[in-house]
């Protein structure tokens, strides 16, 4: 088999009926890492299609809001008096980082009317990474995925903006002048880096994985992919997500200075 052929099936997300042979003897690669399309829809002349992306979402969704809906019952029911139990303690140690990084990149009078959203944000992206443990596809080796949390980030920069710096907040893209056009493009490119930059890292890693199981040898698919998982997904998806949420706090706290 070709590493053209095996690349292809790694990236393509519709299946490889009617392609050449190589091509179609290696389609397995790409079920292997969840790419595919499992319904289509039409509406209004257009063809919408349902894939892995959407079902992990689905999936990461309930997920989230059953463990937020469990945390909630478990803090009801905790005695503030009492040893904390091992999910209290879990909770207490997320919501302390929350807390604490919003507090110090955002600062004590922005930063709590963000904390929630920050961790929301952190939990979403972190789960999203590390949903390849599981046997998902990563949602946010989707383009559309990254693209759409840093256009969140973006009109929140902007809203702040106006909020606090009123119109001082365009008039500053001409100063200086001269470095009118830079100051545009680096707005612009905001979003595009953040998504690009978060997008590129799961991307690579669901890459590689799938490219991995695809040319090793079985015995070698007992223990050493294992190991890479921990890289890619864990440690990989936990720095990946806490950059994300940080470039969001810096931007964000930039509009408060007025």
């Amino acid at each position: 088999m070709s590493l053209d052929s095996v690349m292809f099936s790694v990236l393509s997300p519709r299946g490889t009926a009617g392609l050449p042979g190589a091509v179609t003897r290696s389609n397995d690669i790409g079920e292997k890492i969840g790419i595919n399309e499992f319904a289509s829809v039409e509406l209004f002349g257009h063809k919408f299609l349902i894939t892995s992306t959407h079902v992990a979402l689905l999936i990461l969704v309930i997920a989230i809001s059953v463990l937020a809906i469990l945390a909630n019952r478990i803090i009801r029911k905790s005695d503030p008096y009492g040893k904390p139990g091992i999910c209290m303690t879990i909770i207490e140690v997320i919501i302390g980082f929350t807390d604490s990084t919003t507090m110090s990149n955002m600062g004590e009078k922005h930063g709590g009317k963000f904390r929630n959203y920050i961790g929301t944000l952190l939990l979403f992206i972190f789960f999203s990474n590390i949903s390849g443990v599981f046997g998902l596809r990563p949602p946010t080796a989707d383009y559309g995925v990254t693209f759409g949390l840093a256009m969140i980030t973006f009109f929140l920069i902007h809203y702040n903006g106006f909020k606090y710096q009123k119109m001082k907040h365009i008039t500053g893209l001409f100063d200086p002048i001269p470095l009118t056009p830079i100051n545009i493009i680096g707005e612009i490119s905001t979003p595009i880096s953040m998504s690009l930059r978060l997008f590129g890292n799961v991307l690579c890693g669901t890459v590689i994985m799938g490219l991995l199981y695809n040319l090793l040898p079985q015995f070698l698919l007992v223990l050493w992919p294992g190991a890479l998982h921990v890289y890619f997904d864990l440690f990989s998806g936990a720095i990946q997500a806490y950059v994300f949420t940080m470039l969001t706090m810096v931007f964000i706290s930039k509009t408060f200075e007025e």
